[in-house]
Formats: structure tokens, sequence, C-alpha cells
């Protein structure tokens, strides 16, 4: 099933799913037994799903009535990870670095902001202090049951679903930033999407290859693709990201968990000083996953410099 969160007519976020071209509300189509929220959904994935399984089909809208948003615009976390080598390697190689040692023994992440979350369509407002503004190519899983010190072997029951993520970056903030030893901060702090839709574990069954899904992921910028990469080339898993995530540490329903970037997933790699500006338009496309469009629009105003 494909999960998402919509602005109905009425102008009332709501959640539900897509049945083909239609959208169902599913607290209309539950008669009050499923919740309007996907957060609320999340909490208990395991017995609505249950209930869903009963219901008739009955879709309330075409999704040319509505608008799409963030399938989960309230996450109550974003951990994202960095879990592709070929972009570690690249990325690192363009600032003259190599790769630590330290990222072969574990899955490392930084926490990024969950309350700066959009979805399919929004537009990306670029930090008015950044003139390095990139994309990100990266594939999240949502969180949907709780948990604590999950084993690789675990992890797995522990995945309600996938969706494709776009870690904004601000690259002249993010590398000012962490030539003091923390971060990124700034440099990530003011956008991340998410979309369009959270697609459940069974849809993906049929790209299986061991552990990994062979997913094609590409990116490109007003029509033009300058990403492509695959997905069964992630070193490490979800599994052990999640296990890495939630050691001593309480995983909750709607918790995000971010792939990192695949390799050529980004501007940065490229070597180009052509940034995203004003104007483009990004779409991120995985195999199963859909298409994430954003625009990228002018930033606003100037708090830091002495004329406000």
């Amino acid at each position: 099933m494909k999960f998402v969160t919509f602005i109905n007519p009425s102008g009332e976020m709501r959640a539900g799913w897509l049945h083909e071209d239609r959208v169902v509300d599913m607290e209309i189509a539950g008669s009050g037994r499923l919740p309007s929220q996907m957060l609320d959904f999340l909490a208990h994935a395991n017995e609505y799903m249950q209930v869903i399984a009963e219901l008739p089909v009955s879709p309330t809208y075409h999704v040319s009535e509505v608008t799409l948003c963030a399938p989960l615009p309230n996450p109550g976390s974003i951990r994202d990870f960095y879990a592709f080598e070929e972009h570690v390697k690249t990325a690192r190689g363009r600032r003259g670095l190599s790769v630590v040692s330290e990222w072969y023994d574990v899955p490392v992440f930084y926490f990024t902001n969950h309350r700066a979350v959009l979805g399919p369509e929004d537009e990306v407002v670029r930090p008015v202090h950044s003139k390095k503004l990139d994309y990100e190519l990266e594939i999240a899983c949502i969180i949907g049951k709780q948990g604590r010190d999950i084993t690789v072997a675990e992890a797995d029951d522990y995945i309600f679903g996938y969706c494709i993520l776009n870690d904004w970056s601000a690259r002249d903030l993010q590398m000012q930033e962490v030539q003091v030893g923390l971060g990124p901060a700034k440099g990530k702090d003011f956008a991340t999407s998410l979309g369009p839709y959270i697609v459940t574990k069974d849809e993906l069954e049929r790209y299986r290859q061991g552990d990994r899904y062979n997913l094609t992921m590409t990116a490109r910028v007003n029509g033009e693709e300058l990403s492509r990469g695959n997905f069964q080339d992630i070193h490490y898993t979800f599994m052990e990201m999640i296990a890495r995530a939630s050691a001593d540490v309480t995983l909750y329903p709607g918790d995000v968990i971010g792939s990192g970037t695949v390799g050529t997933g980004c501007i940065l790699e490229h070597g180009t000083e052509r940034w995203l500006q004003p104007g483009d338009v990004v779409e991120l496309e995985v195999t199963g996953l859909g298409v994430l469009r954003n625009t990228v629009k002018k930033g606003g105003k100037d708090v830091l410099s002495s004329n406000g």
C-alpha cells in the first residue's frame, strides 16, 4: 500500500492511502475506527492494518482534488545516516580527505530538523547566506513499532515502510561549521523533503535481493539527469542502521531513518560549481517509491547583517 497525508477540498490535513488514481481518507473509510493523522496511525500500525484489511474499497477523492503533503509531516525524529561508501569516498575526496577507518566500524548518523519537513511540490527556500545549495538523493525507512536495543535480525520487523528523502544541504554553511568540530547543523537545518508517499514493505518484495533491494535511484534538475545509483550498493543495511540507532535508546513509531546519499547523488560529488538556483526544479525518483519534486525559492530576510 501507498500511504499519504493530504489536504482535502475543505482545507483539512488528513491521512489515507492511494487506490489507483484515487485517495482514501482513512478516518472516513474506517467509520471512526482509524485515525485522521499519519503519526497516530503509526502508533498502532499493526492493529490498524488489520482494520484496513477488512474494509471494502471506498475511495474518497480523486487525486486531482487534493494536495499531497509529506506523508509523515510531523515525525518524532529524523536520524540521517552516511551509509553509501561511494558517496563517502567521493564527497570526502573533493575536500582532499580519505575515508577514515572508523566509518567501516559502525554506521554513523546525525539528527536533522524534524520540524522542517517538506512534501512533494513544496518550495524549498534557499538559506539567505548560502550560495551553494545542494540536493541529496536518499531513501528513508519509517519506524512502525516501538523498540530498544533492537538486533540486526529483529530490525526488519520494526520497519513500516519506505519513502524518498531529500536531505537539502547548504554546502558553504556546512563546510564552515564542521571546521569547528560539530555539525552539520545550519547547513542542513532548513529543510528535509519526504514523499510522495510511504510504501509498505510488501510492495518492495519484488525488488528484494538478499537483505537489500534493487532500486534504481535518479535525480534530475530542470529535467536533466545528474545522478544515478542503486540502493543495493549501500554498505550498511537499514537493519544495521536501526540496530545502531536503537542501542541504549528507544525508537518510536514515526521516527525516520535516512540512508544517506547514494553514490553520485548530489552536486558536491560532481565537482561542479553549478549549485541550485531559485526556480530550479529538483526531481528525485526511486524504483517503486515514486517521484519527489520540489522547486527552489530565493531566501528571505537577512537577520544576521547589521541592516537586518
